[in-house]
């Protein structure tokens, strides 16, 4: 079950070629787009987006959606930002754990409330996030942390050159490794697979459903914190509104990478090519002076094809992230199977 059938596999094959001829096409009018400095450069600036999609893509499977993690990101980037204000000693060990404990407890809370009250994953999500949002308010006092206010290591992490390659390629590459040896290899990301794909089935064959949705919530959480302090170090900023919005890039670049909404089907591979697609967009758009403006025009007519491309190739009913986890109410009752 975890891995993808032809139509899909033949979908991840055009979408890469599709990639090619969009280099390709920008590279005959602008050379300097096809060299190396340029391809690490929107890999670079893709890096974070690639650890977002890996959480984003583990609920998505599960047929729930994270509408919080551009507001859990930022809101861990600012708690990091102030510890780092006072304390100027702090570790940046210490400061990747804080940042990792915080999203995923801010993960595990969406997840615990959508398994604790059987609530649908987008009602919650868009409730904490608002929720987040507005703690930053609260915490900062509605004020910036700018740049001579940063904390050296938190500025210094994104900047590191490690092997000759920008440190935030490793921990992209991490998240990347990290999600494909969780569903690819462990009994945890198969029973991800199975629960979207038919939750009532996946209770009866005694998959610890509860369990499994708290696991992705909070592993998402978890990626969304990392995040967060890789933002903020690579902006040398936080406020209020910081990555405001970009939770729907997130969820573009899984649509567009083939992760179905429907739960059940998707790629860390293809997942990755979304990435990618994004970058290659957002690179290509400058460089051929179009308007900035074009770039989420494009993005939305993007994610309609790949919704529909999605829809065509699953061709199943009921799978919106919009309806209850039914599983989960199959796990409650009185016969049903333990959670």
């Amino acid at each position: 079950m975890t891995r993808p059938n032809l139509p899909h596999l033949r979908r991840e094959w055009i979408l890469l070629a599709i990639i090619l001829v969009i280099a390709l096409a920008v590279g005959a009018r602008a050379p300097v787009f096809l060299t190396v400095r340029n391809a690490l450069d929107i890999a670079n600036d893709s890096a974070i987006l690639a650890i977002l999609v890996i959480g984003q893509m583990l609920v998505l499977l599960t047929r729930g959606v994270d509408l919080s993690v551009a507001s859990n990101l930022a809101l861990t980037g600012m708690l990091c930002a102030l510890a780092g204000r006072a304390w100027p000693g702090i570790p940046l060990v210490a400061l990747l754990a804080m940042a990792a404990g915080i999203g995923a407890l801010l993960g595990a809370v969406n997840g615990w409330l959508i398994v604790r009250f059987n609530l649908p994953a987008i009602v919650v999500t868009l409730g904490t996030m608002s929720a987040y949002r507005g703690a930053i308010f609260v915490v900062s006092g509605g004020a910036w942390i700018s740049d001579h206010e940063i904390h050296p290591l938190i500025k210094g992490l994104p900047r590191e050159t490690w092997a000759g390659l920008p440190a935030l390629l490793w921990f992209a590459a991490a998240a990347l490794l990290f999600g494909a040896w969780l569903l690819r290899w462990r009994r945890e990301g198969r029973e991800l697979y199975a629960f979207g794909g038919h939750p009532s089935a996946a209770v009866y064959a005694g998959i610890p459903v509860q369990r499994r949705l708290l696991m992705a919530y909070t592993l998402s959480g978890l990626l969304a914190g990392i995040a967060g302090l890789l933002w903020v170090g690579r902006y040398s900023i936080a406020f209020t509104e910081l990555a405001s919005g970009f939770e729907l890039t997130v969820i573009a670049a899984c649509v567009i990478g083939g992760v179905s909404i429907g739960g059940g089907v998707g790629t860390v591979g293809g997942a990755l090519l979304g990435v990618l697609f994004i970058g290659v967009v957002n690179g290509a758009l400058p460089v051929i002076q179009v308007s900035p403006f074009w770039q989420q025009a494009i993005a939305g007519a993007v994610i309609l094809v790949s919704v529909a491309l999605n829809a065509g190739t699953q061709r199943q009913r009921g799978r919106q992230i919009l309806e209850r986890h039914d599983a989960a109410r199959v796990a409650t009752a009185p016969h049903g199977a333990r959670a």
